[in-house]
């Protein structure tokens, strides 16, 4: 299993906790999407569905800062 830096999850204003959160909630979108091509996988087999995990993807994102998101005491 690959090992994240904490310390770049605290230079995006975020504690480790509002990390699992936000990437939770980007895991479950990236699943759905991918849930949507396997159903449209019947129709056309070529679709490449990606195997990597979904957790890892979405905190891979969440570092490398493609996860928009906003603090709810900010609003």
């Amino acid at each position: 299993m690959q090992k994240l830096p904490i310390g770049q999850i605290e230079k995006l204003g975020l504690n480790r906790y509002e990390a699992v959160i936000v990437a939770s909630q980007h895991a479950r979108s990236l699943n759905n999407r991918r849930l949507r091509s396997l159903e449209k996988m019947e129709e056309n087999p070529l679709v490449e569905i990606e195997a990597r995990k979904i957790t890892m993807v979405a905190l891979k994102d969440l570092l490398d800062g493609n996860v928009k998101f906003t603090r709810a005491d900010s609003m």
